[in-house]
């Protein structure tokens, strides 16, 4: 299923469940845009302190690890991976 077909409602609350400690809030965003810019962080490594940040290579292996292991449905997973992917290409 390619990503813009996917509900950001259920991905962003599912993206949730494996940050469990991050409320990530909308703030007037759409639920894409929320969870684009915390997936963004999260391959920055921008909640760290910049001196034990790691790269973004590093991050992306660790993020996708993380969705891989968590309980989420495997719909999701594989969403969630796309939407890593897609960002990585951008970031990069």
């Amino acid at each position: 299923m390619p990503i813009e077909k996917v509900s950001f409602d259920y991905l962003l609350e599912q993206y949730r469940l494996i940050w469990n400690h991050r409320l990530l809030e909308t703030m007037g965003q759409s639920s894409k845009e929320t969870l684009l810019e915390a997936i963004k962080k999260e391959l920055l490594d921008e909640n760290s302190h910049p001196r034990v940040r790691k790269n973004k290579f590093e991050k992306y292996f660790s993020a996708i690890n993380r969705v891989s292991d968590s309980t989420v449905s495997p719909e999701a997973k594989v969403q969630l991976i796309k939407i890593h992917n897609k960002v990585m290409e951008e970031i990069r």
